[in-house]
């Protein structure tokens, strides 16, 4: 049995996106409650050496566009990753939702040997299979921001689970 490289994507990440926008939701919730400046949240970091709560989501959803994109063979959808507050996350992963909610399963599946090279002319260039940029580069990478997401706003008193960090299947 195989399964498609559309289901192993698109709707993997529309179900995260979703899932981080309710934990966003229920962050936003709680600093109102707890009379927490939301920046306190939107800004922390699990170390000084790693990225904000921001940062995690907006790359979050950079990965969930940028792989689609790329498996789609479309131009992939460039954001200036300027958000600052809750509302503009929320506007991120709407954005993002609706891009990734406009491919196909035609456009992506049969995609699996396609040669996708992220970061051309760099030192950093890589190239993978579909199937290879899926599975071993693009799904880890998003997964990292996901949870590390999670993370920040579980560690800053959220009370939160695994149930809010799967969302709805």
């Amino acid at each position: 049995m195989t399964i498609s490289l559309y289901a192993a994507s698109v709707p993997v990440f529309q179900q995260m996106l979703n899932s981080l926008s309710a934990l966003l939701n229920k962050a936003e919730a709680h600093a109102t409650a707890k009379q927490i400046a939301p920046d306190a949240l939107l800004h922390s970091r699990l170390f000084p050496d790693m990225f904000p709560l921001v940062r995690q989501v907006q790359i979050a959803a950079d990965f969930a566009r940028g792989v689609s994109a790329r498996l789609a063979g479309v131009e992939v959808p460039k954001f200036e990753d300027n958000e600052q507050t809750f509302a503009d996350l929320q506007a991120l992963l709407a954005k993002s939702l609706a891009f990734i909610g406009e491919l196909s399963s035609a456009q992506i599946d049969g995609q699996e040997q396609r040669e996708i090279i992220t970061r051309p002319g760099t030192p950093k260039e890589k190239r993978f299979t579909g199937q290879a940029y899926l599975l071993s580069y693009g799904l880890p990478q998003f997964f990292f921001h996901v949870t590390t997401a999670y993370a920040l706003l579980r560690h800053n008193g959220l009370d939160v689970g695994k149930r809010d960090y799967m969302g709805t299947y």
